[in-house]
């Protein structure tokens, strides 16, 4: 039974959890609440041997717009804000077992930065990616796109904020595939059970390595692109709008 506000949740019989992004009408944006409940669920599904692999998806034509902006308005929530996105973004990327990003519609600001945390990505003819947060004053995460995609083109779209559609990310290598939207989660869920083929203990022994790799270069630069930014704008009065 399903216990979150924001998100969805649920568990397969091949050991798969699914976190479905749950606020349509809000185009599924992270919220507080939103951000709370996905480490939440993660720290659960870490202890659990019925999950060995986690799905991140969308309810509806969009994958994640980004953090809710409505909430920078309000300086009562600036605590909340920084503490439970510089939760939720570490949660992601140390997670101890294979995540899986099925973006089914545009990932923008902030759901971008979901997609690049998780170790593998498909998406739907729907999607689009990119960062329009720069042209509102906030800068963007780099450093997890520009280890996916190059230097180059993460800088373009970091600085621009342009958007670029499924054949784009796909042709340079920010997605491994893409679908029609009607197939997504069968091949999702097809790809995560194509991953589970191996043992548990050499995913978990992957995933350590992978994440020590570059754990100390992924939390020096994300004390600059995330925590810097939030502390220096939020004390200023400036909310940035990682839209």
């Amino acid at each position: 039974m399903n216990s979150h506000e924001t998100i969805r949740t649920e568990v397969t019989e091949d050991a798969i959890g699914v976190v479905t992004l749950n606020r349509p009408d809000k185009r599924n944006a992270l919220s507080i609440k939103m951000r709370s409940e996905i480490s939440a669920c993660l720290d659960v599904w870490k202890a659990a041997e019925s999950v060995r692999l986690v799905v991140f998806t969308g309810e509806g034509p969009v994958f994640c717009a980004g953090f809710d902006l409505n909430e920078f308005r309000d300086p009562t929530c600036y605590p909340r804000l920084y503490e439970t996105s510089a939760r939720y973004h570490r949660d992601v990327w140390y997670y101890s077992k294979p995540t899986l990003a099925a973006i089914n519609g545009p990932a923008l600001g902030g759901g971008f930065d979901l997609t690049t945390l998780c170790d593998v990505r498909i998406c739907s003819e729907t999607a689009q990616f990119g960062h329009p947060e720069i042209k509102f004053g906030a800068p963007p995460l780099f450093s997890p796109l520009r280890w996916i995609v190059g230097s180059g083109l993460a800088r373009d779209l970091c600085l621009s904020g342009r958007r670029i559609d499924a054949a784009e990310a796909l042709r340079s290598h920010l997605v491994s595939e893409v679908v029609p939207a009607a197939d997504l989660r069968m091949r999702a869920l097809a790809v995560a059970k194509s991953i589970l083929e191996a043992p548990d203990q050499a995913l978990r022994m992957t995933k350590a390595y992978m994440a020590g790799a570059s754990s100390n270069e992924f939390e020096s630069s994300f004390r600059v692109e995330h925590d810097q930014v939030f502390q220096e704008t939020l004390l200023k009065g400036m909310a940035p709008t990682r839209s």
